[in-house]
C-alpha cells in the first residue's frame, strides 16, 4: 500500500521534500532553493576583523562619554553590544535554556504550535512569497508579546512548562531597557527625551523570534538568514552562548559580531533610521551556517503602533540636513508589500531630490 503520509510543507503552498532539521540530521545536500545568489555585499566568506562597540547601558543617562559612544556606534554601524543592562546572567541562561528545550522536542510536539497558512506567528519556517525566493536554513518560533491582549497564547508552548513565565519576564525586562535606550538616543542628539518614544505610541508592538540554525553541509552556499535590514525600531538579540554566526555590514564589509555570553546585541531597524532622519543606521545583516554546530538565538523586535504615523523628528530637519524620508503608517505591512514586489522598503520611503 502506498504511503499516504502528506509531504511536509515548508511554507504556504510551497512543498519541500524534507524539512531543514531533517536534512541537517541526515547530512543531506541542501536543494538549490537554499543557494544564495551573488550579493552586492561580497562573497559568503568575506569579512573584516572590525570590533563591535560595547556600551554600558547603566551609564547612559549619567555619563556623557557613554552617551557619545552610543551616538558614534549608531551613526557608524547601527549596532552595539549592551552590557550593564540589568538582566542577570542566570536569567539570560534560563531564556536560552527554554529555547533549547523547545527546539529539542519531538517534531509532533512542536507542530502543535505551527503557524497557519499565510500567518507569521507560530512555529515553522518563514513565509514564501515567490518561487524565486532564496530560502533560509533555519526554523523559528515567532510570537507577539506586546500589547499583551494581542498574544495568541495557543501558540505559546506549554512544554517546557515555564516557557510562558520566562518569556513574559524577559519581554518585560527588555521593554524597560528599550524605553531607556529611546531616551538615551534622543539625549545623544540633543532632543527632548520623548522625541522617539512618542512616535512608538502608548502600545508599541514587541515580537520575539526564537531561531534554530542546525548544522549545514554547504555553509559556502547557504545562509541561516539572508542579508536584510530589520523593519523594527530597535532589535535586541540574545546570541548563542558559544557559536558565532551574526554578521553586519559596516563600511561595505561584513563583520562578525562576537559572542559575549551575557551581553545583548542591539541593532537598529528601519523605523529608527527614518525617525532619526538618516543619522542613525539600520544595518544590513545576515547569519552564517556551519557544518558541525547548531546555533540558537532569541531576537526581540520593537515597532511603533501600526496606526501611528512615523517620520523624521522635526528638530533633525534643517537647511543643512533636509528631510530624507516621508512619513509612513504601518511600516511592517508596507515592508511586507515591498518584499513581495522585490523592493526595499527603506528606499521606497526615501525622498529623492
Amino acid at each position: 500500500m502506498a504511503n499516504s503520509k502528506p509531504k511536509p510543507v515548508l511554507s504556504d503552498g510551497v512543498p519541500l521534500a524534507k524539512r531543514v532539521q531533517e536534512m541537517s540530521i541526515n547530512g543531506d545536500e541542501p536543494p538549490p532553493e537554499f543557494y544564495i545568489k551573488d550579493s552586492s555585499f561580497g562573497c559568503i566568506d568575506s569579512y573584516a576583523p572590525v570590533s563591535v562597540p560595547i556600551i554600558d547601558v547603566s551609564l547612559l543617562l549619567s555619563s556623557k562619554d557613554e552617551l557619545q559612544k552610543l551616538r558614534l556606534a549608531l551613526e557608524s554601524g547601527g549596532c552595539f553590544q549592551a552590557i550593564g543592562h540589568g538582566i542577570s546572567g542566570s536569567f539570560i541562561d534560563k531564556v536560552r535554556e527554554v529555547a533549547k528545550r523547545f527546539f529539542g522536542l519531538p517534531q509532533e510536539e512542536k507542530h502543535k504550535y505551527s503557524r497557519g497558512v499565510n500567518e507569521v506567528e507560530g512555529y515553522g519556517h518563514d513565509l514564501i512569497v515567490s518561487g524565486t525566493q532564496v530560502l533560509d536554513w533555519n526554523t523559528r518560533l515567532f510570537l507577539r508579546v506586546f500589547p499583551e491582549h494581542q498574544r495568541k497564547l495557543n501558540l505559546w508552548p506549554q512544554n517546557p512548562n515555564n516557557f510562558s513565565v520566562i518569556l513574559h519576564e524577559y519581554s518585560t525586562k527588555l521593554k524597560q531597557m528599550m524605553e531607556l535606550l529611546f531616551k538615551a538616543m534622543a539625549a545623544s542628539l540633543n532632543l527632548e527625551e520623548n522625541s522617539f518614544s512618542d512616535q512608538f505610541g502608548d502600545n508599541p508592538v514587541m515580537q520575539v523570534r526564537f531561531n534554530f540554525y542546525p548544522p549545514c553541509s554547504r555553509p559556502d552556499k547557504v545562509l541561516g538568514v539572508k542579508p536584510h535590514s530589520d523593519r523594527s525600531g530597535v532589535t535586541v538579540l540574545l546570541q548563542d552562548e558559544e557559536v558565532e554566526g551574526l554578521q553586519i555590514v559596516k563600511d561595505g564589509r561584513w563583520i562578525t559580531v562576537p559572542v559575549i555570553p551575557h551581553a545583548l546585541v542591539v541593532n537598529l531597524g528601519d523605523q529608527m533610521q527614518i525617525m532619526s532622519n538618516g543619522i542613525f543606521k539600520s544595518p544590513v545583516h545576515r547569519v552564517l551556517t556551519n557544518t558541525d554546530k547548531l546555533r540558537i538565538s532569541v531576537a526581540m523586535f520593537n515597532e511603533a503602533e501600526p496606526e501611528k504615523e512615523i517620520g523624521p523628528v522635526e528638530d533633525l530637519i534643517d537647511d543643512n540636513r533636509p528631510r530624507l524620508y516621508r512619513n509612513v503608517k504601518n511600516y511592517a505591512s508596507f515592508n511586507y508589500e515591498c518584499f513581495q514586489k522585490g523592493k526595499v522598503a527603506l528606499e521606497e520611503v526615501k525622498l529623492h531630490a
